[in-house]
């Protein structure tokens, strides 16, 4: 993605020393672009739990390159392969819904472990994260090739505008590069499409308002922002021509969990006879999951992320409290679709019914 006509990714290996990675620290957007020095596996450990970086496929990369910080940081009398998993375990207990941090997990140590020295070690670990973070780019690139075909259908029907909704940051800033929902919507872009996105803001933590918004801005796609609830409103009065959403994890079977609040946007689109999308990489696809209502684990996050609100006041960046302080408060980060209310999948193979067979079809072997 472009920032001030400069390309970023969203993580990254420091160009000039190769034992700290860089990220975009999320949690100063959209005020400010501030980039992070990680220098160790505990550092990347508070990043992914703190949410400097989020989004699944994101999560899954910089999981990898926290392994990587592992072979940089074993000490010369450890056993290497003990410390890597030691580092591996640390790493998987940082966000316990989406499935792209276990994969990339496997991927990385088994590559950096039996290995006949460190050396060896570490060149094979930048390698593997190396090759993740490419990965989900190209994956990226053909979501949106696949999804925004069908921007295209709906543009030529209408012959007009197409609102898409979308939910929370499934774009850029939640992968490496180019986003999954927002692939489709950057691909029409430069198909020169007619375009308009409805940004639902994602209470508690607002990354559609602070981070979506900000992403469209910068690329001059044109968009609205609303509160979570305004989103059946829309679809009741005809204001939206397709909901596309990302994943955090979906069960072979089709059900998928997303941010909290994107089942309530599938029931109204299913309501009202409007499409329902999800993009879905391979890499956030759960081919041993049967059944995500009795097999996942839904992360309950910190309650004040629900009772104080993040926001510029005098070129400061500050925490405000909305609720009475004494006021108990929950705060589930994930909820779960079930597959009944899923138009399809859009994957890097192509687009698929939310189902077991529809999946296996794309993901033959899996």
């Amino acid at each position: 993605m472009n920032i001030k006509g400069k390309h970023y990714k969203t993580i990254w290996l420091h160009p000039n020393n190769e034992n700290i990675v860089q990220i975009i620290d999320q949690r100063w957007l959209p005020h400010q672009l501030v980039i992070a020095d990680i220098k160790s596996v505990d550092e990347m450990c508070t990043a992914i739990k703190d949410m400097w970086v989020r989004g699944a496929p994101l999560i899954g990369a910089a999981a990898a390159w926290g392994m990587y910080l592992a072979t940089v940081e074993v000490p010369a009398s450890c056993a290497r392969d003990f410390f890597f998993e030691e580092c591996y375990g640390k790493l998987l207990k940082t966000r316990p819904t989406a499935v792209n941090l276990k994969w990339a997990l496997d991927e990385m140590l088994q590559s950096i472990t039996g290995n006949d020295s460190i050396i060896e070690s570490r060149w094979y670990g930048k390698t593997r994260a190396e090759w993740i973070s490419a990965d989900d780019i190209k994956v990226n690139e053909q979501i949106g090739n696949f999804g925004v075909q069908l921007i295209q259908e709906i543009a030529a029907k209408k012959n007009g505008v197409v609102n898409i909704l979308t939910h929370c940051n499934a774009g850029w800033l939640a992968t490496v590069d180019r986003g999954t929902a927002t692939a489709p919507i950057y691909k029409a872009k430069e198909l020169g499409l007619p375009i308009h996105v409805y940004v639902s803001e994602t209470r508690p933590r607002n990354q559609g308002a602070q981070l979506t918004a900000w992403e469209l801005l910068e690329n001059d796609i044109p968009h609205t922002l609303i509160v979570d609830n305004t989103a059946g409103h829309l679809m009741q009065n005809n204001l939206v021509d397709i909901v596309i959403v990302g994943t955090d994890r979906t069960s072979r079977t089709g059900d998928v969990a997303n941010k909290i609040g994107t089942y309530l946007k599938a029931l109204a689109a299913f309501d009202n006879k409007i499409p329902f999308y999800v993009a879905a990489p391979s890499s956030s696809i759960d081919f041993n999951m049967r059944n995500a209502f009795k097999e996942l684990i839904i992360e309950e996050r910190n309650p004040d992320e629900v009772k104080y609100v993040q926001g510029l006041e005098n070129n400061q960046i500050k925490q405000v409290l909305i609720a009475p302080e004494a006021t108990p408060a929950i705060n589930y980060a994930f909820d779960i679709t079930p597959a009944k209310l899923i138009t399809g999948l859009i994957t890097e193979n192509g687009i698929c019914a939310a189902n077991e067979i529809g999946i296996t079809g794309l993901f033959p072997g899996k």
